[in-house]
């Protein structure tokens, strides 16, 4: 397993982000970052839940309507 957390690897993909800017400005680079973070993170979980939404929803701290909708945000789910 890797030694970096999450949170490092954010961090230096960001810096990196920021320095293919060349000085640049970003937009809307919050809805980027949750956007980019969101689907991989609604696949890993919906396949280490085997399919289960209740069981996913749960382990997300989130309302499985919620999941639901995110889901199908995504195109993950017809």
């Amino acid at each position: 397993m890797s030694k970096k957390s999450i949170e490092e690897c954010v961090r230096e993909t960001l810096d990196q982000y920021f320095a293919d800017l060349h000085g640049s400005e970003p937009h809307s680079l919050h809805d980027m970052v949750i956007l980019t973070v969101e689907k991989p993170l609604l696949e890993v979980v919906m396949r280490q839940a085997e399919g289960n939404q209740s069981k996913a929803a749960e382990w997300l701290g989130i309302n499985r309507n919620t999941l639901r909708r995110k889901l199908l945000d995504h195109k993950l789910i017809k």
